[in-house]
Parts: C-alpha cells; structure tokens; sequence
C-alpha cells in the first residue's frame, strides 16, 4: 500500500484544516488506518485510527472532541478533520496503514511521507 498525504498548511489558533491521504496499490479496505503526528523534537505520537470498516474510532486524549477520523474505502482515502486546532498542534502528520487496529506505530507498516500542520498563535 502506497499512501499519500495533503492538506496541510499554515493556520491561526482557532482555525479548521482537513487532512487527505491517498491510497493505492493492494487492497485498500481489510487495513486499519491512522494518523500520528510528529512535533519538532518530539516522538511519533499516535493522533486517531479507524477500523477497515469504518464503523470503529479511538482518539489520543489530546485531539478528542476536536479531530474526526473518516475513510471513504471505495474512494481509498483517509481524512482528518481537525477543529479548534492549538499551537501544540504543530507537527507533521503522517497516514499509516496496518493489519489490525493499534495505537502503536510500530503496528504499521505501511507509512506515507507527511503533510506539515502549523497552528500560530
């Protein structure tokens, strides 16, 4: 699976982004998907993911009631939408595609190379 992230920017405190990320190749529907981010000098922390079906989400505690995880599995993408963003919000975020759902990166195994999400303030 080959994964392509979009939709990154720079934005205000306060404001709204929406995060893409493409798949192609293998068969896009039985992977559990999600995203994690990564802040300057910070560790890969995990953000969301969403079961193949869809019908399952789990958040990290920091983006809870302000990020949605979506996928649309005949269009072979993954969204994020990200609400009231905060300057802590600041990192690159990355899709990840694995097998079963995890909250752990090292679960994925297929990763795309990143979209930067900077929040000013």
């Amino acid at each position: 699976v080959q994964l392509v992230e979009s939709g990154g920017g720079l934005v205000q405190a306060g404001d709204s982004l929406i995060l893409s990320c493409a798949a192609s190749g293998r068969t896009f529907t039985p992977y559990t998907m999600a995203w994690f981010r990564q802040g300057p000098g910070k560790e890969r922390e995990f953000v969301a993911v969403i079961r193949s079906s869809g019908g399952h989400t789990y958040y990290a505690d920091s983006v809870k009631d302000r990020f949605t995880i979506s996928r649309d599995n005949a269009k072979k993408m993954v969204y994020l939408e990200m609400n009231s963003l905060k300057p802590e919000d600041t990192a690159v975020y990355y899709c990840a595609a694995a097998p079963s759902s995890s909250t752990s990166r090292y679960a994925y195994d297929y990763w795309g190379q990143g979209t930067q999400v900077t929040v000013s303030s």
